[in-house]
């Protein structure tokens, strides 16, 4: 309370500030209020407080991180985008709290060895490499204490804040991002949860040798604190320099990976951020991390969901209008400029798959031409796009942004196609995806 109270507090003064600045000439004129609170001292406020805060403030300014210059002002962009990549490490005494209180007073003897310095920090919890007793190599990630009980008011005073300066436009529709992020953050606070959904991923990728999700460690994992195999690779965003080939087969891979949820599983773990990706360049295997984000799709939703891509995929618009309408991203009284923004963002996104060349990721300008039609949207739409859409799209932008980073030409269409036509003969059957929630509170 005192850090939300603080950072709104600290918005006012910076803004009156900042006024004062350009009424006397210094700097850009005037303004409104909106431009006046983007300045580089109020963003550096924001970027600090939630680093400091971490928990859901963190997770949502993260997820906020990932959306373009055409919906959020450039330098709020800016900031949260230092968000996503930060967060400050829990000092010893409440690390020694957090193990204490998980794994009991002696914890320490439970390893061989354990690097007191974190290697990673996110939004939820930091990460530390260790030794079990028989000398296997683990990651530990650790929650950071009062996250799940903060997720409720963390989420609220932030978008508080972000509503009061009218950061975000009405047509993004803040209120529902608040309750779908903490419905997510719910699932993610959980490592009982992370563990289940990491071990369901295990058995499905089993017969794709190109990926490889850890083990789960499960005599070292509880509620807050969960331990699996060190691996083995590299960030996939620190492999932009590889040679060609490389690049290739991370994105291939990736792109193929995403496409398998849609279309095999129904299954999907929805973060994008790409420190979850690692490659293995010997091995030639993608890594896979972090599936607290993890959730399933249900068939009447991906049903229809597939019929848009496969329009996309075949250009046919009519089709495109009229499934959107079904599945809840129209209402049916959109004016006429609404509804034909929407069909051209479906059509723009389906041109991957609807050449049978390779698609050239790192020349498209998909991005683009989005972000000009996103600013009619916002202005246009009347209803929010279906809930299961936030997770689902978040997912699919990370991998189209990473492909267009590695710079990676890849034929799309026939990877869809095939596992379309698996999804019309073999996807009708109806599996039981529940089996992890079962599984979940079983446990």
């Amino acid at each position: 309370m005192v850090s939300f109270g603080s950072l709104a507090a600290g918005l006012g003064i910076g803004t009156a500030t900042e006024y004062a600045k350009r009424t006397l000439g210094i700097g850009d004129p005037p303004g409104n209020a909106s431009t006046l609170f983007m300045s580089k001292a109020n963003m550096d406020r924001v970027v600090d407080t939630l680093c400091k805060v971490r928990g859901a403030a963190l997770k949502l300014g993260q997820i906020l991180s990932i959306q373009d210059d055409s919906i959020i002002n450039p330098e709020l962009a800016k900031a949260l985008e230092r968000v996503r990549k930060s967060a400050d490490f829990m000092p010893d005494w409440q690390l020694e709290q957090v193990m204490v209180a998980e794994l009991g007073p002696h914890w320490r003897n439970k390893f061989g060895d354990f690097e007191n310095v974190p290697f990673a920090a996110a939004s939820i919890g930091q990460v530390h490499q260790a030794k079990t007793k028989d000398g296997r190599e683990v990651a530990i990630k650790i929650q950071y204490p009062g996250v799940a009980q903060g997720i409720e008011s963390d989420i609220d005073n932030l978008g508080g804040i972000m509503k009061m300066w009218n950061v975000f436009p009405k047509g993004m529709f803040l209120e529902n991002l608040m309750v779908v992020a903490k419905r997510e953050l719910a699932w993610e606070v959980n490592y009982i949860r992370e563990s289940v959904c990491t071990k369901k991923f295990k058995k499905v990728l089993e017969p794709y040798k190109e990926y490889y999700v850890p083990d789960v460690i499960d005599e070292l994992s509880t509620k807050q604190i969960f331990t699996t195999e060190l691996l083995d690779g590299v960030p996939v965003d620190q492999c932009f320099d590889l040679d060609i080939e490389h690049r290739e087969f991370i994105g291939q891979k990736i792109l193929e990976l995403c496409l398998l949820e849609i279309l095999k599983f129904r299954y999907m773990q929805t973060d994008p951020n790409w420190a979850n990706f690692l490659y293995n360049p010997s091995k030639k295997q993608i890594l896979l991390l972090d599936f607290g984000a993890s959730r399933e799709y249900p068939k009447a939703f991906m049903d229809q969901y597939v019929k848009i891509l496969k329009a996309a995929c075949d250009g046919d618009r009519d089709t495109v209008l009229n499934v959107s309408r079904d599945l809840g991203f129209l209402t049916g009284y959109e004016s006429k400029i609404m509804e034909d923004a929407h069909v051209d963002a479906v059509m723009i996104l389906g041109e991957i798959f609807r050449t049978d060349d390779k698609y050239d990721f790192g020349n498209q300008d998909m991005t683009m031409r989005i972000q000009d039609l996103a600013q009619t949207m916002l202005v246009h739409r009347l209803c929010p796009p279906p809930e299961e859409i936030y997770s689902l799209h978040r997912k699919l932008s990370g991998v189209f942004l990473l492909c267009s980073k590695l710079k990676v030409k890849l034929a799309c269409r026939g990877m869809f196609l095939s596992l379309y036509n698996d999804y019309m003969t073999e996807g009708n059957r109806d599996v039981d995806n529940n089996v992890i929630e079962k599984s979940y509170k079983l446990s």
